[in-house]
């Protein structure tokens, strides 16, 4: 019963590299519709696997897969499984891989690789110095591009892909040494950008630790300044309300790093950027007020002084006064409402308690 689930998984995954081989062959002999069958082509490899299909490619046993079910939630994208289909059957993925590089110089070939891709690359021994270049480039660059995609839709659809450079090959010497040393570079620079966005601050310390060398990191500094220099250009690109909380939700994890003087005036600026309404930034209160957290969290020393200056500002903006005592008086009737109904429940607390020890007497 094993080997039959396992033979119709493979047939299934063999099928489907045959549909995406037809598709990349289409391409080649149209070169009008070249882009748009490439972006068909990656739309459909990034879709998530129904229900049926998960069924057949994740049959319990099946070795084509198992390393793809061990490392996913329940969220499984086609690029999840055909990642490693093509490591373990490498025969279908070989054409494949021709036709791309055949169409290199089209945007959504990179994507295409970077997520079909990603595993075999760390898997083969690579010996031509001009292909791994050429792979470790577009690795690099269409990984970058598929995840920004995440940011803007705020979907984790790429989020096995981001685990596995961060995980698999940056903390890992003997993978990540594989990429020439500018895509090394490159490779910490954009897992820099979002480890944030995909939870995995608690991987920051040995990520820091395993960083390459820069031949600029006597200007900017250490691992620790490169990456916030990193996280400061990404915050002032984020337009998506919802990514951006989520970044200065989790930017307080930065406490306690060594950061140049410079690298520190970096982010206490770009913080402070997202504390004032109106331009350049225009931030919500919500931004606002997650901006103050953050700023007040690494950098306590000026607190007060800090927020007598912007308010002082604000009075320089009168028609924001409106909207700034409604919401004063909101809060206020929020505050008291809360401790009103914690007075009633502490003294309901020791009401009961009272009662109970008359009964008990």
């Amino acid at each position: 019963m094993q080997q039959i689930s396992e033979t119709r998984s493979r047939a299934y995954l063999t099928a489907l590299s045959q549909e995406i081989q037809k598709k990349l062959q289409r391409a080649e002999v149209s070169p009008s519709l070249q882009r748009n069958l490439l972006q068909e082509l990656f739309a459909d490899i990034a879709l998530g696997v129904d229900d049926r299909a998960k069924d057949i490619i994740l049959s319990r046993g099946a070795e084509t897969i198992a390393p793809v079910e061990e490392g996913l939630d329940d969220h499984i994208c086609f690029y999840d499984v055909l990642s490693g289909h093509f490591i373990q059957v490498p025969e279908d993925g070989q054409p494949i891989l021709d036709l791309i590089v055949k169409l290199w110089s089209q945007s959504f070939a990179s994507h295409i690789f970077a997520l079909l891709f990603h595993k075999w690359f760390f898997e083969v021994e690579i010996k031509d110095s001009e292909k791994l270049l050429r792979y470790s480039s577009a690795l690099v660059q269409g990984s970058a591009n598929v995840i920004w995609m995440d940011i803007q839709t705020n979907t984790r659809r790429f989020q096995s892909l981001f685990h596995y450079l961060l995980e698999d090959v940056a903390l890992d010497q003997t993978r990540v040494t594989k990429l020439v040393l500018q895509a090394q570079r490159d490779l910490f620079l954009l897992l820099s950008r979002f480890i944030f966005f995909y939870n995995a601050v608690d991987k920051l310390g040995d990520f820091l630790n395993n960083f390459p060398t820069f031949p600029n990191s006597f200007l900017v500094g250490g691992p620790a300044d490169i990456f916030v220099i990193e996280l400061t250009d990404q915050l002032q690109k984020l337009k998506v309300e919802p990514v951006l909380l989520h970044y200065l939700s989790q930017i307080k994890v930065l406490q306690g790093l060594e950061l140049r003087m410079t690298t520190s005036t970096r982010l206490k600026t770009c913080l402070y950027s997202f504390t004032s309404p109106g331009g350049p930034m225009y931030p919500t209160r919500a931004v606002r007020h997650s901006a103050w957290d953050a700023l007040d969290a690494l950098f306590p020393v000026g607190q007060y002084p800090r927020h007598l200056i912007s308010l002082f500002f604000r009075l320089l903006y009168p028609w924001y006064w409106p909207s700034s005592c409604w919401h004063f008086v909101i809060s206020c009737i929020k505050a008291l409402f809360y401790s009103l109904i914690g007075l009633v429940v502490s003294s309901w607390e020791v009401f009961r308690g009272r009662e109970v020890s008359k009964r008990d007497m």
